[in-house]
């Protein structure tokens, strides 16, 4: 395949918004590496994959050693292992070459490389040490590990969830209006769709700072004012925009200093949750061993990790209220009551003959 300049690799394969780790100490690595590796189409993503997972397990070998010479190669073999790690993905981005498959190993995988790392970089210093605490920052790195991850699944079903219902509510609330007032100029209104602020940001760090108040109907009338001309369909009918729909200014209205934090750090693909998995096992792995103090690296980093873990549920939480205030946006419609129907209960065979006669008699007998 025809390889790309690095400028346009990079744009293919880097995410808009990455770990400060990755951006700054692994991507300038990793990106060239790809464009290098492209040209050799039996280096696949997954063949990449099984290289990060079997240097992590080198890595977890030097550790077990616990010399200080074996712990800078453990730390150093662990920070090749995780740049291949990144390498199979933006390989896949790049060649077109991902699958389902793939994510599923690279995860695995993953996880397979903290657990046998912490448990040999932790047993190695009991063994050294004679520590017990080191034997519960195993478990603790482990579980963290695992928290970390585990946190971020439930969190992005439950922003999904929120996401769909919103759809779902706006679309019948929008259908329902248009059945009892009629058509609404500009086109079917149900059809405009949402928009997601979270989606839009990653297009335009600012999006969010820019007339944040603004209404369509304000911006509309804004646009006449200064005689632009309204973007039509192929109908010749104005064409409606997206509806945007903000789940967080619960959020920014109590710390209003948080959107200018995040655009400044998004300007350089940073993103805004600083301590992540990937910063807490570099924390663990690479820096604690190079610098000779693993316990107390791994309390500080475990203690940051679960700090900014707190912040995403509290955030998690402030956006459920806007999610609760954006459904009663859209009322559901009442459906009318139905006329209650009286019920004639059903007559056995035969009582519709029998009856005639019976009423034939009583009339003779009355005259």
């Amino acid at each position: 395949m025809d390889i790309p300049p690095l400028a346009e690799v990079r744009r293919l394969t880097e995410k808009k918004r990455d770990a400060w780790w990755t951006v700054l100490l692994v991507d300038p690595v990793a990106t060239p590496l790809v464009r290098v590796v492209a040209r050799w189409p039996r280096i696949t993503p997954n063949g990449i994959t099984w290289g990060a997972l079997f240097l992590g397990l080198g890595a977890a070998v030097c550790f077990w050693f616990a010399d200080w010479k074996w712990l800078l190669l453990g730390a150093g073999l662990y920070h090749l292992s995780f740049i291949l790690d990144c390498m199979d993905g933006k390989l896949a981005r790049l060649t077109g070459r991902g699958s389902e498959f793939g994510g599923w190993l690279d995860y695995v995988f993953d996880r397979i490389r903290v657990l046998a790392c912490a448990i040999a970089l932790m047993g190695g210093q009991y063994n050294n040490t004679g520590d017990v605490a080191f034997i519960w920052l195993a478990l603790a790195v482990v579980f963290l590990d695992m928290l970390r991850y585990i946190d971020a699944l439930q969190i992005f079903k439950v922003r999904h969830s929120m996401r769909k219902k919103i759809k779902t509510r706006a679309k019948a609330f929008r259908r329902a209006q248009e059945e009892q007032y009629g058509e609404q100029p500009g086109g079917n209104s149900h059809e405009a769709g949402l928009a997601f602020m979270e989606d839009l940001l990653r297009e335009n760090p600012t999006a969010d700072l820019d007339n944040s108040d603004e209404t369509e109907a304000d911006a509309e009338a804004k646009r006449t004012a200064d005689g632009e001309e309204p973007e039509l369909d192929a109908d010749g009918q104005p064409v409606r925009k997206k509806e945007v729909i903000d789940l967080h200014v619960e959020f920014k209205g109590r710390f209003p200093w948080y959107g200018r934090f995040r655009t400044f750090l998004l300007r350089h693909r940073i993103r805004t949750h600083l301590v992540s998995g990937i910063e807490f096992q570099m924390a663990v792995f690479i820096i604690g061993p190079l610098l000779g103090a693993i316990m107390p690296v791994t309390v500080v980093a475990g203690a940051l990790l679960m700090v900014f873990e707190l912040a995403i549920i509290y955030k998690l939480l402030l956006s459920t209220k806007d999610f609760e205030r954006t459904l009663a946006k859209y009322p559901v419609p009442e459906e009318p009551e139905q006329p209650e129907q009286a019920v004639i209960p059903a007559q056995p065979a035969g009582s519709a003959s029998e009856a005639a006669p019976a009423a034939e008699g009583a009339a003779v007998a009355r005259k």
